[in-house]
């Protein structure tokens, strides 16, 4: 018989408390460092030597950047054992039409309804141009400056899918779509080339529904570098996007500055806070749901000190009859606990400590709460509203920041598709009328030539 659950409780009112609050954070940030023993043994198999994560990235990057086709395909075999070609690497139209045709209505109804949802928030935020004009005067002469912000789309953008544990097609609809409601023109999904992956024809089937046309059947760092680098059948990308193991969080890392990326993604997170109005039940399928990702995180937050073994006993009742219940076990043994705060207030410092990429607010006013938070990826108000609703079906992405990061990022969005530019133009009495201030700036600073380009215009 399985031992029961058992989560670290961290009491506010303890010593150690912050220390142990900060250990927790350290765990669910991504990190390059660490290598476990089936990892070492994987890598001396693979590389002839005890590489890290870090190391392995950096590797496979490099050797894609300078050998382009060859070396993707090579690690393609070596990492996923599959043998592709220029021509097999990517999904055949044909392939996509036929999972289409094949692929149950009722399914496909729910991608059109999903679709339906992110579009109407994605265009409801969507940024758009900015005009105005400022008038001048100067030695009598009536001037104008126009002043501009201009948006325009980025024009190819790569996708990366998850492929590994289970099939993903709402991490293909949370980042193509907005891509799309930006207009980005061409999207490009890479996948790994698994059953869940490349060869999965309910994501296939998203992608034709989508108009999704460009998908190869590439993952992990080597896909990512293919993409920032560019290879022989698949041209180079403007930005990356979506979800990945620590492999593909890495690689985004290491092509950030050739290409522009969404985040640096960690384990999957929840933070709930909740108060005696709280269902444990409720609290507990949150904090399994997103500990079922493997790895994934679910802390709870609460000033009723017993809604915590209620919560605790619901989770273990839970996990016996889930599926994926000894993957979300092990998640929270490695990533969950339970803090006690004094009261609405800390709690609330100590989510914005977490910073989490999930917030649910489970209590009986969650707009009180929420007035004194500031940091979350995205946050979930009342009772009855699992973070399910925001992965699957509400509207915004749930691409967003984790291991802390929602501090100062923000999850994907459409205007993370979009290039923005300034525009300025002066007529030559508002160039008069705004020289003398460039010329002591450019005086103090030293940078003469820049007062000559605006009196050579004013001779």
């Amino acid at each position: 018989m399985t031992a029961p659950l058992i989560l670290p409780t961290i009491d506010t009112r303890e010593a150690n408390a912050l220390d142990l609050l900060s250990e927790l954070r350290a765990k669910l940030s991504p990190r390059g460092d660490i290598v476990s023993e089936a990892g070492r043994k994987r890598t001396i198999e693979l590389f002839g030597e005890p590489l890290s994560p870090q190391q392995v990235v950096e590797r496979i990057c490099s050797d894609v950047a300078a050998r382009g086709l060859q070396a993707l395909l090579e690690y393609t075999a070596k990492l996923d054992g599959k043998t592709l070609t220029r021509e097999t690497m990517r999904v055949s139209a044909a392939e996509l039409q036929a999972a289409h045709a094949q692929a149950d209505p009722a399914y496909l109804q729910v991608i059109r309804q999903v679709r339906a949802n992110i579009i109407e928030f994605q265009t409801a935020i969507r940024l758009s141009d900015v005009s105005l004009t400022r008038p001048v005067t100067s030695g009598g002469r009536t001037g104008t400056v126009r002043l501009g912000q201009r948006y325009l789309p980025l024009k190819r953008v790569g996708v990366c899918i998850p492929g590994g544990a289970a099939a993903y097609p709402s991490s293909l609809l949370m980042t193509a779509v907005p891509a799309q409601v930006a207009g980005v023109p061409e999207i490009v999904v890479v996948v790994p080339p698994t059953d869940f992956g490349g060869y999965n024809a309910d994501l296939l089937a998203a992608c034709h529904e989508l108009g999704v046309t460009e998908v190869y059947r590439v993952g992990g760092a080597q896909a990512v570098a293919a993409l920032a680098y560019g290879v022989e059948g698949l041209p180079q990308v403007d930005k990356i996007v979506g979800p990945g193991n620590l492999f593909v969080a890495l690689a985004k890392r290491h092509v950030y500055g050739t290409v522009d990326i969404d985040s640096i993604a960690g384990p999957s997170e929840v933070v709930i806070l909740a108060d005696e109005t709280a269902r444990p039940e409720f609290v507990a399928s949150d904090m399994i749901s997103q500990a079922e990702h493997s790895p994934g995180s679910g802390v709870l937050i609460t000033w009723h000190p017993p809604l915590v073994p209620q919560v605790l006993a619901a989770i273990n009742r839970q996990l016996a009859e889930l599926d994926r219940g000894g993957l979300a076990r092990t998640s929270l043994e490695q990533y969950g606990a339970c803090l006690i705060a004094r009261n609405m207030a800390e709690a609330c410092q100590l989510s914005d400590l977490l910073a989490p990429e999930h917030l649910h607010i489970s209590t009986a006013n969650p707009e009180q709460p929420l007035a004194r938070l500031q940091n979350a990826g995205a946050i979930f108000l009342g009772h009855f509203t699992p973070v399910a609703l925001g992965d699957y079906i509400a509207g915004p992405a749930h691409v967003l920041p984790t291991g802390g990061t929602a501090r100062f990022a923000n999850g994907l969005c459409v205007n993370d598709f979009l290039k923005r530019s300034s525009l300025i133009q002066y007529d030559q009495a508002a160039l008069a009328h705004d020289a003398p201030g460039v010329r002591i700036l450019a005086a103090k600073e030293g940078l003469t030539a820049h007062s000559a380009s605006v009196d050579i215009r004013l001779q």
